[in-house]
């Protein structure tokens, strides 16, 4: 059966594959269109599994949410290179896989994959093998995360990051407000730019908040000279008067003034501090007692919750709102007549955790140049 270049380019725009497969398909196929989809589908499964070994850690995350069913969805698809992420036919492959996770709500990216992408009456793996012929790079959904009820949702650097967090909001209503909705944007940049652990300090478990004051202990006696002056000046003098310092130690710091007294561990040996640490360590148990170091210790404590939990973070926006993450989301619900409780969120980065691809370009040209 003859085919024109009306038939190839009508496979095309079928397919989505290049001028040349889609004539090489007619030909296998002696032009019979139905048996030339077929035939690139075969091959799309092929070239699929031909590039599955290559590293795939580029991509996006694409953050999704529909209003409707009041349901959101965080999901990354891996290509080989930025440049494809950046490609329509993928992203509109991205798109269609979290518009699928939404409306079928898999269990895990496997039942996704053997899911019906988007309505197309063929599964979300058919349909990315068909986007790996086409596009000519290793391409892998890899994960996904959904949320329920009322979201805002950020997506940074072109995809690099995606975030949703939720609200519960006593007046659903005030949630499609303009107000609502740039408040809910600013919040997720927030969590974008500032990547918190957790959204409030009363879900740092108690085993956390144990490991997290056992930590700041043992680096305040292990940094002595960030000890109140009362302790420390104790530790120093156990160091000179048991002569646990070497003489020229002892001799160089009794030679400062009170001045260079606060910045004594420029003048003494890189051994003399360690050996004051050791001290310090020595005398853990009555240290941590004192009063003045349990009020160093629970200072240090509040810091770090402040920098790693949502609603405690200052604000970055500080043009728009002084304080707290928290306190900016009660100004705008007060503003807003209604009540609003940042409920949870999520936050995910392009590629974390991936193998990174080496680039050699050398090795690239040789190869093209070898065949």
């Amino acid at each position: 059966m003859a085919f024109t270049a009306q038939d190839v380019k009508a496979l095309r725009e079928k397919t989505g594959v290049g001028m040349m497969e889609c004539k090489k398909a007619l030909v296998e196929s002696d032009g019979d269109m139905d048996k030339a989809i077929d035939y690139l589908r075969e091959r799309g499964l092929a070239a699929a599994q031909k590039k599955a070994s290559r590293i795939a850690a580029e991509g996006v995350v694409l953050p999704y949410y529909d209003a409707q069913a009041k349901k959101g969805v965080v999901v990354e698809v891996n290509s080989e290179t930025d440049f494809v992420a950046k490609n329509e036919k993928f992203m509109d492959f991205v798109t269609g896989v979290a518009k699928t996770v939404v409306a079928t709500n898999p269990a895990d990216v496997d039942a996704l994959c053997a899911t019906e992408f988007d309505g197309t009456g063929r599964t979300v793996t058919e349909t990315l093998n068909d986007l790996v012929l086409s596009i000519g790079e290793n391409m892998k959904v890899r994960r996904f995360e959904t949320m329920d009820g009322i979201v805002s949702t950020y997506i940074h650097g072109g995809g690099s990051v995606g975030v949703m967090i939720g609200f519960d909001v006593a007046d659903e209503s005030k949630a499609a407000t303009a107000e609502f909705d740039a408040m809910g944007k600013n919040v997720a940049m927030q969590i974008a730019a500032m990547s918190p652990e957790y959204l409030s300090k009363d879900d740092i478990s108690a085993e956390e908040s144990e490991k997290m004051h056992s930590i700041t202990v043992d680096s305040a006696l292990n940094k002595p000279d960030s000890l109140p002056m009362p302790i420390l000046n104790s530790l120093i003098e156990e160091a000179i008067n048991e002569k646990k310092w070497s003489d020229e130690d002892i001799t160089v710091y009794q030679g400062l003034d009170n001045k260079q007294r606060k910045n004594f561990t420029n003048f003494i040996s890189k051994e003399a501090l360690e050996i004051l640490a050791g001290i310090a360590v020595s005398h853990k148990a009555e240290i941590i007692e004192n009063k003045i170091f349990t009020g160093l210790v629970q200072g240090r404590i509040a810091k770090q919750i402040k920098e790693i939990c949502l609603l405690e973070q200052d604000f970055v926006r500080s043009d728009l709102f002084q304080g707290s993450v928290g306190g900016y989301i009660d100004s705008v619900a007060k503003e807003l007549g209604t009540e609003i409780k940042a409920t949870n969120f999520i936050r995910m980065m392009k590629g974390d955790g991936l193998e990174k691809r080496e680039e050699n370009f050398a090795e690239e040209i040789a190869k093209q140049i070898n065949g």
